[in-house]
């Protein structure tokens, strides 16, 4: 009997989470023969959605359909996709981010069973078939009556730190270990949501460009490591020169890596990582960039063994990344005296085998691996700042400290509800940001997903007029005790639920599947 699966998501997040971990869950429970179960996916509007949502999802072998956000409330309204897809009779519509109304309708207008993974609330209840909910007390809140509807199937996002990167071309050193895990079916995608890094940048959106100077040419802040030319007006050395401090070399990417099955490095390795998360939006990337690397650059001095990766957000291509870093192009390098670099490209026939190099020759590694879940789990510790970066770390139980700068306040506008309504009007955005931001932090409340979840702060919520050097002290405080580390990892994933929620999940789409109509 022939099926169609039917998952409703929205933003980012709940993509690369949740969407991810269950198609997997999904194939190896039902199969992978597309005659017998198809999956489709289509996703809602989601105020923090960067565009590429459906690019990734396509990125994922185990869905056969994909419709982009755009083409939402059409489908909603009228029931019609934009290539007016065809349904098979029998169905599951499998809510995974948005409103939990939207499987109410679809799945009455098609005909199909509902199944909502609940992470905090379930609604609905009488119009939806199934609920896997994360934990029991949302259990517990349901009407009697409707309490057979629901099971506890554990944490969606616990399970993405066993779900190895999908597409995943990573070879270089110094990750070789770290990115070992990949997709047994994964296969090259052609639309791949990661940019052209080669590719020339549009200039007229970019708010640190300087509308004085021409537009620069995307190939001047990249350094070829095969040739001697260098940019002479550039602060950054030449990395084939003498690094000018001999007694802090830049580590050999050759290095050991923590054992990529533990979340905890590996004590006898003498790396540690730390990870940088300064956001995918401009208006974050222009504090976020130069703010984290001269954090790095602090810490780098008095523990030389530390290394550094940001993992890039993939509506980013590095160029576009390392304009940030370019004082140059990046206003707030000069204005505040933090951190500049230079993009290196290690390998001509691989352009993101990449690096920024620091004046001082510290090296900061850049991964476009998409999800970098991997590469996250074996860090010590994370600078990120406030967004989905936050919900991710804490399932992964990575500890974390969540930076907050005040320097520019436009810098946030993905609040829900009317603030963040107000703050995205076109031409008042910026003034209505910079108000509802300081109204905001002045009330004292919590920004961090882990914090929100637990009512309290469990990671460091650094927030203000940040300086470098004080955020590197704190750094180097929880570096220097461990079990201060190991006790924030503790409370991470006690605020979180059990690990195979995608299993159970997928255990109830079948039952659906299997019942009478």
């Amino acid at each position: 009997m022939t099926n169609d699966i039917l998952i409703l998501s929205n933003g980012p997040g709940e993509v690369t989470t949740w969407v991810r971990p269950v198609v997997k869950a999904l194939r190896q429970q039902l199969g992978c023969d597309r005659a017998l179960i198809r999956i489709s996916v289509i996703l809602s509007p989601c105020p923090n959605a960067t565009g590429k949502e459906a690019q990734i999802v396509q990125s994922y072998p185990e869905v056969d359909r994909v419709q982009g956000a755009q083409h939402f409330f059409g489908f909603l309204l009228w029931g019609k996709t934009a290539e007016n897809w065809d349904w098979r009779d029998r169905g599951v519509v499998v809510f995974l981010g948005g409103d939990q109304f939207f499987p109410v309708v679809i799945g009455s207008r098609l005909g199909y069973r509902t199944v909502v993974y609940a992470e905090w609330d379930a609604r609905w209840h009488r119009w939806i078939d199934r609920f896997g909910v994360m934990k029991p007390d949302i259990i517990a809140k349901a009407p009697k009556k409707y309490r057979h509807k629901l099971k506890v199937v554990g944490d969606l996002m616990a399970d993405v730190a066993f779900v190895g990167a999908v597409g995943a071309k990573h070879s270089r050193p110094g990750f070789s270990v770290l990115c070992q895990h990949k997709s047994a079916n994964a296969s090259p995608n052609h639309q791949s949501p990661i940019t052209n890094p080669q590719s020339p940048i549009p200039n007229h959106q970019s708010p640190i460009t300087n509308p004085q100077s021409p537009i620069p040419n995307p190939q001047s802040p990249i350094i070829n490591h095969q040739s001697p030319i260098t940019n002479p007006q550039s602060p950054i050395p030449n990395p084939q020169s003498p690094i000018p401090n001999p007694q802090s070399p830049i580590p050999n990417p050759q290095s050991p890596i923590p054992n990529p099955q533990s979340s905890i490095p590996n004590p006898q390795s003498p790396i540690e990582w730390i990870g940088l998360l300064p956001g995918s939006k401009p208006a974050k990337l222009i504090q976020g960039v130069p703010l984290g690397l001269a954090i790095a650059e602090h810490i780098h001095k008095a523990r030389p063994q530390t290394r550094f990766v940001i993992p890039v957000a993939p509506t980013l291509d590095l160029v576009t990344l390392a304009r940030f870093a370019d004082p140059q192009e990046n206003p707030l390098i000069q204005k505040l005296g933090w951190g500049a670099a230079r993009l290196v490209i290690r390998d001509e026939a691989d352009s993101r085998d990449a690096t920024l190099i620091m004046a001082s020759g510290l090296t900061v590694e850049l991964t476009t691996e998409f999800p970098a879940h991997d590469i996250l789990s074996q860090c010590c510790l994370c600078l990120t700042t406030v967004g989905a970066n936050t919900a991710e770390l804490g399932s992964l139980g990575v500890p974390m400290i969540v930076l907050l700068p005040t320097q520019q306040l436009d810098a946030m506008r993905a609040w829900d509800g009317l603030p963040g309504l107000f703050a995205r009007l076109p031409g008042v955005g910026t003034s209505n940001a910079k108000l509802i931001n300081w109204l905001i932090l002045q009330q004292g409340r919590l920004f961090a997903w882990p914090n929100i979840w637990a009512k309290a702060e469990i990671v460091p919520e650094v927030v203000g007029q940040l300086k470098p050097q004080d955020v590197a002290q704190l750094v180097l405080e929880y570096l220097e005790h461990p079990e201060k580390l190991e006790q924030m990892r503790s409370r991470l994933r006690a605020v979180r639920g059990e690990s195979g929620a995608a299993q159970k999940l997928a255990q109830l789409v079948q039952e659906e599947l299997t019942h009478d109509k």
